[in-house]
């Protein structure tokens, strides 16, 4: 058996786990003049380490591969840090009314002005990176605030929302749209089956909890082959994966309600470890990499579409989600929500992606599109940070 690996393929590896390592380190380094998320930073790395500027990292498949499974595990954790049991009906309900008002201006307004499929431009501009920003929300301390709800309803209709209409509008498969619901409903129907009777076994209650500190980690284990089940079953379906990734998210998190909250707390902490540490840093390198950087520079269009673009976002998420969440959350708790919920990345790459390559959008629009998407990213969560810095109680001056 022949085990030589390719020098372009190793050096290609090594360099993208170089460049995840240096991000957080530089992000530190940088924290006392800017905040600059961890991801923008492999971002940006992968556009330095790509074919468009140094070309030590060259497009193959293994690193494609790493990537989707990487994207795949984004979607993952974001469906597992909701907790449908604890959400609140009102606020989801706010939620999806903003978001469902958002597609149908884009909607309407790609409709009269033949822009192209109106569903891929609502998947674009109405979608929230709930799996970026929730991280970053955390560390600030954010969830500890009047704004967890609101984010996490708000993030969860903004990434599922997307995400169902990619199924619905973008199979990959030439299967009717019908099929295609009917096959993952049925899937989603036995998968709840599923989950209900191992809830209730007193032998699959007990190996979840004495596993969590041995080498068995059952409960690792069994998150991820609910993963590569709906990996394969989105294949099947000819779906995109971030759907099955999600709902794969949301079912373990069910099936984990019968632990204690601090059990959860220690699972959840593993797949951050496997996520964060391993698949999804080559998700955002890769995505660098295949950054269509050079359009922006060819078509002057390019740039003068991306902060149009960031201002959709502002609007179409943030305004929305300001105005619907005005009795619930106060203004500047409500300032930082808005902005959170304008922050969009993974969907608008799939989003961009998928108008190339059906030829509804050109390469200066996906560049525009992407760049955007990053940009919010930096631009975005820093002033939400800000707005929750302005919002956080002051703490009273010590007497002289």
């Amino acid at each position: 058996m022949d085990f030589n690996v390719d020098q372009n393929l190793a050096v290609g590896l090594f360099v993208a786990a170089t460049a995840g390592l240096l991000a957080p380190l530089l992000s530190e380094k940088l924290r006392r003049w800017v905040l600059i998320p961890t991801v923008v930073l492999e971002i940006l790395l992968g556009i330095l380490f790509g074919p468009h500027v140094l070309d030590w990292i060259k497009p193959n498949r293994i690193l494609e591969g790493l990537s989707q499974v990487g994207m795949a595990m984004l979607f993952f954790i974001a469906g597992f840090e909701l907790n449908l049991g604890k959400m609140k009906p009102r606020l989801a309900g706010l939620a999806a009314s903003a978001w469902l008002i958002a597609v149908g201006v884009v909607a309407a307004v790609a409709a009269l002005t033949g822009a192209g499929h109106p569903a891929l431009w609502a998947i674009a501009l109405c979608s929230t990176a709930l799996g970026t920003v929730l991280p970053i929300a955390k560390d600030a301390g954010a969830l500890e605030t009047p704004v967890d709800g609101p984010l996490k309803s708000t993030g969860a209709v903004g990434e599922f929302g997307p995400i169902l209409l990619l199924a619905l509008f973008f199979s990959h498969s030439e299967r009717s749209a019908t099929f295609t619901w009917t096959l993952l409903l049925i899937g989603l129907a036995f998968s709840v089956i599923a989950l209900s009777r191992l809830r209730r076994s007193d032998l699959v209650s007990r190996v979840l909890t004495a596993t969590l500190g041995t080498s068995a980690q059952f409960a690792v284990r069994l998150a991820l082959m609910a993963l590569m089940l709906s990996i394969a079953v989105t294949a099947v379906a000819g779906v995109d994966v971030a759907l099955g990734a999600m709902t794969a998210g949301m079912l373990i998190r069910l099936l984990l309600t019968s632990m204690k909250d601090e059990d959860i707390e220690r699972v959840q902490s593993k797949f951050d470890a496997i996520g964060y540490g391993a698949f999804i840093p080559v998700f955002f390198v890769y995505t660098g990499v295949t950054f269509p950087v050079d359009q922006l520079w060819k078509h002057p269009s390019s740039l003068a579409m991306l902060p149009l673009f960031l201002v959709a976002f502002l609007v179409l998420r943030g305004g929305l989600t300001w105005l619907f969440f005005a009795r619930h959350v106060d203004r500047p708790h409500r300032g930082a929500l808005a902005l959170f919920a304008s922050v969009e990345l993974p969907l608008v790459i799939v989003a961009a992606q998928t108008g190339l390559d059906r030829g509804i959008i050109d390469s200066a629009q996906a560049a525009s599109l992407m760049g955007a998407a990053l940009v919010s990213v930096l631009l975005y969560t820093l002033l939400g940070l800000h707005f929750l810095k302005k919002a956080a109680p002051k703490e009273p001056t010590p007497a002289e």
